[in-house]
This record gives structure tokens, C-alpha cells and sequence, in this order.
């Protein structure tokens, strides 16, 4: 079965009670029991729901894996992640990353001291030599956020797995459409099912994927320990988010590309990041390693911080805003909102400078997309 049929089918039968096409929304918080030990497969809401399974079943198709599991949010499956981890431990991260992500390993997994080292991302090399006795994991961004560097899943992955290590893939700026870690060698795949996932920035949501059993086995048993799950109607939204994924995914893709080319050549745009320029430090790794370049395109503007928040402000079409991968186009300043938590001689040291702007780029029509960025720049 293709891709763009399994989003539209997989883990989703015609409800057996009643034919309907749409998985229903079942929403309850527990189930009838017949007798003691004796139920239908479900028992608590928190520990099992049908229309959160059908989303679970679905994404883990269109990744290539065995195991779904739904979360409340992005940062509740990567907590869920890091539980996989016990105090003493360390991990090996690539060094542009979501700002929440930075935050959730400094400010939160520090306090039970667990350590992580920060590479770069590109470079294969770091991740082998970052390695400790103690290290469990490697942690990867590809593309990155918001520099949109690339890493080489499988090199990394063959590194980790000859030291008995885990390799995690954030693959939330790719979706599977593009790209399927879980092919390429990594252990678990990540998605904010809030982004490209669902696309219609409606819904906050969080995904994991696995084809590893133990890992799925504890990673489900914090699932329902901790309990941060999705109600019953986000994990519909999400369902029918994903029926449309392949056609949108491809409409953000023609549409970044003309936005990069044209950003490329703006006497006020410093530099570029777009995967899919040829003159992109990693354009042949994303020849090879995704099916397409994506929809975000980050760039540096010529100016000062008053020069961007004077851009910002005159957007039309674009909106001033966090997040990404809804069907609308996004202007996002990450010093300021995704990446704030991460102090700024940090920042600045890894390239993301006050005049970065990310963009999140929508399916409108690519002609009012271009107009709205030649009056904004102008």
C-alpha cells in the first residue's frame, strides 16, 4: 500500500457497529466490563481508547513501524522518551534543536542528573567521540530547528548501535512523507502531531513510533503510568489531519522552493537555509536521505532588531506566529519565541542570531505568498 493510502486507511476499518466511514469519536473514560479480567480490550480511558488506537495505527504505518503511541503534546512524548533514562545517565544531542526540547533536557532532566553533551549536527564524527560509559542515547533534530542543518541518520545510527545505544529522530519538520528514520536505522521516530502531522493548527498533539518491542513495552507502560494522553476528539482532529498529509506536504514543498529561490536573491537577505539549494552545506545528504526538501525555509535578515520587528508587522498574508506546519504560512523570530529559553551567547554561538526569521510556508497560492514577502522586505 503507498503512502498517501495509508494515511487515508491504515488502523481506520468502517465502524463494525454501524458502517461508518469516519473512525467514530469515542468519548468515554471507561468501559463496561462483562466480568472480572473479562472486557473487550479496553478497560480506562487512559490506558486505551479506539479512536486514540486507530491514530496510533495509522502514524506508525506511514512511518514503517509496529508500535504508535499518542501523547498530549511534542513535549510528552519526549518526556516519555526520557524515561527510558535513570539518574547517572547521559545523552548525546546535534546542537541546533527545538528550543522546548533544550529546556526539558537542562532545566528539567538535570535536576535528576542526567547529562547531555551537544554536537554538531552534521558532523558524524562528534556523535562517536561525545560517547561515554554511560551514555543511552543520541538525540537527533533532522532538519534541524531552525537552522534546517541535516544529520545522517544512518551513519549515526550505525555508531550508536555498535556502542548498544538508542538513536532518537525528531522527524516533526520532515513528516513521514519525506523521510522514515526508522528506515534509515534509527530506534524511535518523534513527532509533534501539532505541526505537519495534523496541519491544521487546530490541535496540540505528540506522537512516538517504534519497530523495537522492549522499548515499545516501556515506553507504553509510562504512557499510562504518567497518563499524558490525548482525549478522544484531538486524536480524531489528528486522524483527519493526516488524510490530507501527502497532497499538503507536497504543495508546502513547491511552495518553499519558490520561496527560497526568491529569498536567495533578496538584496535584503543576508543567508538562506533550505535544504533544497543546491549551494545548502547538506543539499546532497537530503538528496539521499529524504524523498523532498520540505516546507520551512529559515533566513537572515540585513539589519537590526528593530529593522525585523518593522518586517514582522507588515505581513498580510504571513502571520506573526509560533509553530509550523498548518496549511497557513508562519513568520516566526525564534530568539524570541521558540528558541527564548536557550541563553543568548548560546544562541548566537550556534548561528541563531536576532535577525533570523523562520518560515513556516503554507499551501496558499505560492503568487501572494511571494507578493506578501515583497512588501514585507521592502
Amino acid at each position: 500500500m503507498e503512502f498517501a493510502t495509508k494515511a487515508i486507511h491504515a488502523g481506520q476499518e468502517p465502524d463494525h457497529t454501524t458502517g461508518a466511514i469516519m473512525t467514530p469519536i469515542f468519548q468515554t473514560s471507561t468501559y463496561a466490563q462483562a466480568g472480572i479480567g473479562e472486557h473487550k480490550g479496553y478497560e480506562y480511558a487512559r490506558t486505551g481508547n479506539p479512536t486514540r488506537t486507530a491514530l496510533e495505527a495509522c502514524i506508525a504505518a506511514l512511518e514503517g513501524g509496529t508500535h504508535g503511541l499518542a501523547f498530549a503534546s511534542g513535549m510528552a512524548a519526549e518526556q516519555a522518551i526520557l524515561s527510558l533514562l535513570s539518574a547517572g545517565d547521559h545523552l548525546i544531542a546535534c546542537d541546533d534543536l527545538y528550543g522546548g526540547t533544550y529546556r526539558l533536557f537542562e532545566r528539567i532532566m538535570g535536576r535528576y542528573n542526567v547529562q547531555t553533551s551537544y554536537v554538531t549536527a552534521g558532523n558524524v564524527a562528534d556523535y562517536e567521540r561525545a560517547i561515554r560509559p554511560n551514555t543511552k542515547l543520541i538525540w537527533l533534530e533532522t532538519p534541524t530547528n531552525p537552522l534546517l542543518r541535516l544529520v545522517d541518520i544512518q551513519a549515526v545510527a550505525e555508531i550508536a548501535h555498535r556502542h548498544n545505544l538508542l538513536v532518537v529522530v525528531d522527524n516533526t519538520f520532515s513528516s513521514p512523507y519525506f523521510q522514515q528514520p526508522l528506515n534509515l536505522g534509527a530506534d524511535i521516530v518523534l513527532h509533534s502531531t501539532t505541526k505537519y502531522i495534523n496541519g491544521h493548527s487546530d490541535v496540540v498533539g505528540g506522537v512516538l513510533v517504534t519497530h523495537n518491542e522492549e522499548v515499545y513495552q516501556s515506553l507504553k507502560f509510562y504512557q499510562n503510568a504518567a497518563g499524558a494522553v490525548p482525549g478522544p476528539f484531538d486524536a480524531w482532529l489528528t486522524l483527519r489531519g493526516i488524510k490530507t498529509l501527502a497532497v499538503r506536504m507536497r504543495q508546502h514543498e513547491e511552495n518553499a522552493r519558490a520561496v527560497a529561490g526568491y529569498l536567495a536573491e533578496h538584496p535584503r537577505v543576508e543567508h538562506v537555509y533550505y535544504p533544497g539549494l543546491v549551494a545548502h552545506p547538506d543539499h546532497e545528504l537530503a538528496k539521499r536521505q529524504m524523498s523532498g526538501f520540505g516546507g520551512m525555509v529559515s533566513f537572515q535578515f540585513k539589519g537590526q532588531m528593530a529593522d525585523v520587528d518593522h518586517v514582522v508587522r507588515r505581513f498580510k498574508v504571513f502571520a506573526f506566529a509560533e509553530s509550523l506546519g498548518g496549511v497557513e504560512s508562519l513568520v516566526c523570530h525564534p530568539a524570541t519565541m521558540t528558541h527564548g529559553s536557550i541563553p543568548r551567547e548560546l544562541r548566537e554561538a550556534r548561528g541563531l542570531t536576532d535577525t533570523l526569521l523562520r518560515l513556516s510556508i503554507g499551501i496558499e497560492d505560492v503568487m501572494d505568498l511571494l507578493a506578501d514577502l515583497a512588501q514585507a522586505l521592502a
